[in-house]
């Protein structure tokens, strides 16, 4: 009796043992640079897809490459928190005209069902006859986390930063005495 229950213990430990070793191999095959350069490939092609849509003001279909938490931060403005209010935002955003981005990722850190791209990006926008939005060209570099959902990469968080400085606004002179 003594022997067969140090017999199982055995047995469990070597099982546990080598489930562990499975999972650690799991993870290890799930980050390092040939992971992140995999997602880095999937990345690029979500951000030509989300361009096409963007430029087609498709915002609907645009709205699927993000999490139902997704936070935007768009530049001089309050974060967009929430996918429904994503949508709200840039369908009115598109009734004032084409918006065109050109999305490069440069890098993608991955690991597990996690990934940070760093790119640069450049907008135009194009106004309609009735927009308050004058024509205008922005560009910059944005960090962009990404979440492994049901199987899909969706942008989690995303932070473009705007590298055209700000107009001055005028001031006023100095009355004189």
């Amino acid at each position: 009796m003594k022997n067969q229950c140090v017999h199982s213990i055995i047995v469990l430990f070597v099982i546990s043992l080598c489930w562990s070793c499975k999972e650690s191999k799991e993870m290890e095959m799930q980050s390092g640079k040939e992971y992140s350069e995999e997602i880095k490939e999937i990345i690029m092609a979500k951000n030509a897809e989300i361009e096409k849509l963007y430029a087609e003001g498709m915002i609907d279909s645009a709205a699927t490459h993000f999490a139902e938490d997704c936070i935007q931060l768009p530049p001089n403005q309050p974060a967009i928190i929430g996918n429904e209010n994503y949508k709200a935002a840039w369908k009115q955003n598109m009734q004032f005209g084409t918006w065109e981005f050109d999305l490069n990722t440069e890098k993608v850190k991955a690991s597990g069902d996690l990934a940070t791209e760093y790119g640069s990006y450049s907008l135009t926008f194009s106004p309609n006859e009735n927009s308050p939005i004058p024509a205008m060209e922005d560009m910059g570099n944005y960090v962009v986390l990404w979440e492994k959902i049901d199987d899909d990469w969706k942008v989690l968080w995303d932070a473009p930063v705007s590298s055209v400085p700000m107009p001055m606004q005028a001031t006023d002179s100095i009355p004189s005495q």
